[in-house]
């Protein structure tokens, strides 16, 4: 039986316990309220990353997964995590990881079968691109967290400036540099 469809057989297990180690990475108090609330309104962060870790666990399994969808299925996740200032980003991006443990854990057993461990090599490489993707994403949306605090304080400051008296406009026909 080949990798994929094991791994299909196990998804909802693995599914779960992969989202049981992202939620670790919250502090305790959080992530016991992250397993605990199931609903998606009084909990849409955990609603959110769950939906995700499952959405991207099913692009993995198909015969070649989709960059772009991967992308897409991440992007919330990353998203949650890029704002939250108690990650670095290591730890904002870095949750693909742990789905090569879990995934090591179920099939233990099944491991000694050398095929089946070529897969899981294979398996491993395709992690690897998906970690690259939530790094891409994380990044991206660091950039945009940081433009956002930029025009803020630069708006903050002209307004600063402008009640004291200290901007003046230039008139719409420009400065009069020449010399007289």
């Amino acid at each position: 039986m080949g990798l994929k469809k094991v791994l299909a057989e196990r998804k909802t297990p693995i599914v779960k316990k992969w989202f049981d180690k992202v939620v670790e990475t919250y502090p305790t108090d959080t992530a016991r309220f992250l397993k605990r609330q199931k609903d998606p309104f009084g909990n849409p962060v955990g609603s959110t990353t769950f939906e995700a870790l499952t959405r991207i666990f099913e692009e993995l399994l198909k015969e070649s997964p989709d960059s772009e969808a991967l992308q897409t299925a991440a992007d919330p996740i990353i998203r949650i995590r890029a704002v939250q200032t108690m990650f670095s980003p290591a730890q904002a991006a870095g949750f693909p990881y742990f789905l090569k443990t879990i995934i090591r854990e179920e099939l233990e057993s099944q491991l000694s079968d050398v095929q089946l461990l070529e897969a899981l090599l294979a398996f491993d490489l395709e992690i690897d691109k998906l970690s690259l993707v939530t790094f891409n994403i994380y990044t991206k949306c660091r950039e945009t967290v940081y433009q956002l605090k930029t025009n803020l304080e630069r708006e903050r400051l002209y307004k600063a400036f402008s009640r004291a008296g200290l901007v003046h406009e230039i008139p719409e026909d420009g400065p009069d540099l020449e010399e007289k």
